[in-house]
């Protein structure tokens, strides 16, 4: 593919990909937006886009940004991918519509009120035996990764053996959105066995009888979607409902941890617990980045992007938009965060967000009516993924009432 280059557009050397722009993107995400509307990135040859009016813009017009070409840096135009593209995240009308609206149904609000109360109380159940265990822990893997762990394959249907695999499995899948760096490489021996795990647990014969598996199940026998579709909407479940919302945790108990007087609030008003999630969602974008391609010649910000060429759009930096949010590096559970796009936006905008919510609000109510206080006790350490905004370790102290 030929090089772009204009006068027209700011043209930035920086590798948004480089691990030193993974550990700390915040400052290239500022330069980014204040370059202009749309930027090259010579690197890769792509264009990017750092505020959020193009970036919301780019994520409601499927029919100029497609993303049937694929959401990662890869062009499923030339190149075929390193598996059967997602029905969800990788498709568009009218290919997507059918797998959206079982998805949409069974992952609603309405249908996810069946799990409320078993959720608070597994939450409960989880806080009580971390916090017996001890008032110094790592918020990730005690509470951020275990909740999740504990609950949404219960709820998917899938047999308790093997669960230890849904995080690289998906660490990986999110690594492979970008470049062919280290981080892929470093995941690329175990993706064959990975990847025939997932796919094993997407049949209809290792699913419980209840759960959102057989449901899906269930809607290839009405006819709704079909049955070559039913394993794959399966497992886009397993791929972003894990990572993406232990990460979307990570990032809530971070925040809090950082700001004291944030907890104080919640504390007073335990109901601001969901917003508290989305502005945590805003702040810190558990999914930094999504491609698209454009299917015309499509002007943005007095730049013509050709057909066909891939455009990296930085949610993580739309989210900080100074343009758009009022002191946005701020963490403010006040803040009215709706409109991020830290889910997406438009008619693939995250359709299992409304799990990730349900997941948040179990889990903080568990710890905001046990918990006084929460603070650092030492510094959060990192872990680079080509898409997400991870963490290793969150390590805390409380104290607990």
């Amino acid at each position: 593919m030929t090089t772009f280059a204009s006068s027209h557009v700011p043209v930035s050397h920086v590798d948004p990909f480089g691990l030193d722009i993974l550990e700390n993107p915040l400052p290239f995400q500022a330069d980014l937006r204040d370059a202009g509307p749309v930027v090259y990135l010579d690197r890769y040859d792509v264009f990017a886009m750092g505020r959020y009016e193009q970036v919301h813009a780019a994520l409601t017009d499927w029919q100029g940004f497609q993303s049937a070409a694929g959401v990662g840096l890869s062009n499923f135009r030339y190149e075929k991918p390193w598996r059967p593209p997602s029905l969800l995240l990788e498709a568009d009308p009218p290919y997507h519509d059918a797998p959206r609206a079982v998805l949409s149904k069974i992952l609603g609000p309405r249908a996810l009120q069946k799990l409320r109360a078993s959720w608070l109380a597994d939450a409960e159940a989880l806080v009580d035996q971390v916090l017996e265990a001890g008032t110094e822990f790592d918020a990730v893997t005690r509470l951020a990764a275990a909740f999740p762990l504990r609950v949404f394959p219960d709820a998917v249907g899938i047999h308790e053996t093997g669960r230890e695999n849904l995080l690289p499995y998906g660490d990986h899948l999110f690594n492979a959105f970008g470049p062919v760096n280290s981080l892929v490489e470093k995941g690329a021996p175990r993706v064959a066995e990975l990847s025939a795990w997932v796919n094993a647990q997407c049949t209809r014969e290792a699913l419980s009888e209840e759960g959102f598996g057989a449901q899906i199940w269930a809607a290839a026998d009405r006819g709704d979607i079909t049955y070559e579709q039913a394993p794959l909407i399966v497992r886009s479940l397993l791929s972003a409902g894990v990572d993406t919302t232990v990460n979307g945790l990570a990032a809530v108990l971070y925040a809090f941890a950082g700001h004291p007087d944030q907890w104080e609030r919640l504390r007073a008003n335990p109901m601001l617990a969901r917003t508290a999630f989305d502005e945590a969602v805003r702040w810190e974008s558990p999914v930094q980045t999504f491609f698209r391609t454009t299917t015309r010649d499509i002007e943005v910000g007095g730049v013509l992007i050709p057909d066909g060429r891939k455009i990296l759009m930085f949610l993580g930096a739309a989210n900080r938009d100074p343009r758009r949010w009022e002191n946005p590096d701020t963490f403010d559970v006040h803040r009215d965060p709706s409109g991020h796009v830290g889910f997406g936006m438009g008619i693939h905008q995250c359709v299992g967000q409304h799990v990730a919510r349900l997941e948040s609000e179990a889990l903080l109510t568990a710890l905001v009516t046990r918990v006084e206080t929460v603070e650092p006790a030492g510094p959060a350490q990192r872990h680079l993924n080509n898409t997400l905004r991870s963490w290793k370790s969150v390590p805390v102290r409380v104290i607990s009432n």
